[in-house]
């Protein structure tokens, strides 16, 4: 987990955006984009915490849109087909979503690339990774 969070079970918004070095508009967007999954409790006068589950959930997101290059849709689709990992221990152990669940979730390239090329260059990039590590 992140360091300084080991005794914290309610975060802030503004302490969710410093761990994640994402604005807190960007968190306020995500909550309305993927409400089963963010839900944060609401303090006095409106204030936003969130609990340890739900910023695991928005690493896992964060992830997915910043890193590995899907789109809001794309999260949404594997949401819906239940290929998002439920906590972040799944999604750390062994990259718990195959190169073909990324590529059914990633829009199509302007230039009209088909899935399979997709695919083809997610296995491409795995097998980089690996040489790499």
């Amino acid at each position: 987990m992140v360091t300084g969070m080991e005794n914290e079970y309610f975060l802030s918004i503004n302490e969710v955006s410093k761990h994640l070095s994402v604005p807190a508009h960007t968190l306020r967007y995500w909550e309305k984009q993927f409400p089963s999954l963010i839900r944060p409790t609401t303090g006095a006068g409106g204030r936003r915490y969130y609990r340890r589950e739900t910023f695991e959930r928005l690493v896992i997101i964060k992830d997915l849109l910043y890193t590995r290059g899907l789109t809001i849709a794309g999260v949404k689709k594997l949401m819906r087909d239940g290929d998002l990992p439920k906590n972040l221990d799944d999604f750390l152990a062994a990259s718990a979503m195959s190169p073909d669940t990324i590529a059914s979730a990633m829009p199509s390239s302007p230039r009209g690339a088909s899935s399979d090329e997709i695919k083809f260059a997610i296995d491409l990039l795995t097998s980089a990774r690996n040489l790499l590590q």
